[in-house]
């Protein structure tokens, strides 16, 4: 390892200041000649603290409960993509926890929420997780009672027994419904506050980049069992600092310990974590063949005076441009190799990337067991057409992400698993810990403090 990563920081540097010896994302990215979206060099980072974060945050069924109660009842959830709705009639069941959402493209072609309830005696409309299409209205199938697709009731079998009943006050409950860049959010809050002033700076930021996520279509989609509470595994996701340690062979070619880390607001925050540029944890920097090399291409073909990363991401842009059908020219470097990670609170990632296409989205099923769900995008065809979202692909703990052929052939596959395998080891090792919390570095893993700042408002408001 290199001697100036295990030195201690500066004393005279206040808490929050250190960073990774050697040139930051903005440093690697800034002077590239492809004029990178402003976005991806812009910089909000402030110092949140270094308490520990008890481990019962994620062992207690109490506190548990408490999330279930008051953060996923009152806050935007991405529940579906529109392309999962293309025709009136078409449907789709958003569920996590106790709470379900059924959503419906209209007559209309607007799209709406309600909740999975039956307004008579309760019964679900739709088991959680389905979907479908051709429904020209809602009907329970416990006493045939329906309800056309606005909400509006629209009959009641033995109706002279209900006298009391009024129409309008007889609709379905309806959620606030409201889309982004193609997905389709709920909040199981009927009074939430506007979808954009949650989002933050998301739409600004997302407007800067090419090929934005609302033009691209669902090309693989997988749901996986994992084997810990919620925010403990999406946590692992949200740093760069296990790279060192959990994919070594990575080392070559990720600036691990460079990534930049942000956050802005309550809701948002964000890693670029670039790609195509040696980490600094290497005992010696290798050369720019070195790094050609370890990127996959013949050391003897780099164009004399391009850098390797230059190269690779010019080879990339041509291979995927002829892959998918569609133009990368104007594709920034950073965009067409780096992790970009944005995350929503409480659950959801975007990647506006085109090498690194995924979406996350975790969701609790009890203290001890979440899903994970991973998108992949691609840009829609050069023809403007949006392919149909692919199948669900479910996988439960013990299976590979590599039994995935189609996400073994992007090589993601490997760092999935090895990431997912740890999860086994934290949950056991949280529970059988002495000490009473997680210690967390300043920077690196400072968007974790803040999903968990976050949280505490809602646990406390």
């Amino acid at each position: 390892m290199n001697l100036r990563m295990s030195t201690p920081s500066d004393p005279t540097l206040a808490p929050g200041e250190a960073r990774c010896p050697g040139p930051s994302t903005a440093d690697i990215i800034g002077p590239e000649a492809d004029h990178p979206p402003a976005a991806l060099t812009e910089q909000s980072y402030q110092f949140l603290g270094d308490k520990d974060l008890p481990f019962s945050r994620y062992t207690s069924k109490g506190f548990f409960d408490a999330e279930i109660d008051k953060l996923w009842s009152r806050t935007w959830q991405w529940a579906c993509r529109e392309e999962h709705l293309p025709r009136p009639g078409d449907w789709f069941v958003y569920d996590v926890g106790p709470y379900s959402a059924m959503l419906i493209r209209t007559q209309d072609h607007s799209i709406r929420a309600f909740v999975n309830s039956c307004p008579h005696r309760g019964m679900q409309f739709f088991d959680a997780g389905t979907c479908g299409s051709g429904k020209q209205f809602f009907r329970c199938p416990f006493h045939g009672m329906s309800w056309n697709l606005d909400g509006s009731l629209r009959e009641i079998p033995c109706r002279w027994d209900f006298p009391h009943i009024k129409d309008e006050a007889f609709g379905l409950t309806a959620l606030p419904c409201e889309t982004w860049e193609g997905f389709v959010f709920i909040n199981f809050d009927p009074h939430a506050g506007s979808l954009n002033d949650y989002l933050g700076v998301l739409p600004r930021h997302f407007d800067q980049f090419a090929y934005p996520l609302r033009d691209r279509y669902v090309w693989l989609h997988m749901k996986k069992t994992l084997p810990g509470n919620w925010k403990m595994c999406m946590e692992g996701f949200l740093e760069a600092y296990h790279v060192l340690a959990t994919h070594p062979e990575g080392l070559r070619t990720a600036g691990d310990a460079n990534a930049q880390y942000d956050f802005w607001g309550d809701h948002v925050n964000r890693f670029v974590h670039t790609v195509g540029y040696p980490s600094p944890h290497l005992p010696k920097q290798l050369t720019e063949e070195e790094l050609f090399a370890s990127l996959g291409h013949d050391p003897q073909s780099l164009p004399a005076g391009k850098g390797a990363r230059q190269a690779h991401a010019d080879l990339q842009r041509e291979a995927m441009g002829r892959q998918l059908g569609v133009d990368l020219s104007m594709v920034s470097n950073s965009q067409m190799l780096d992790s970009i990670e944005y995350y929503l609170f409480p659950n959801a990632c975007f990647f506006p990337g085109i090498g690194i296409p995924l979406i996350y989205r975790f969701r609790p099923i009890d203290v001890d067991h979440c899903i994970h769900e991973i998108l992949m995008l691609r840009p829609n065809p050069a023809d403007g057409s949006t392919p149909p979202p692919k199948e669900v692909i479910e996988l439960d703990m013990d299976t590979s992400y590599k039994t995935v052929p189609a996400f073994a052939a992007t090589g993601l596959a490997h760092v999935l698993d090895q990431d997912t395998e740890n999860f086994f080891r934290q949950r056991a090792g949280m529970k059988a810990a002495r000490k009473q919390g997680q210690t967390l570095g300043n920077y690196q893993e400072a968007r974790i403090r803040h999903v968990h700042q976050t949280l505490d408002k809602y646990l406390n408001s």
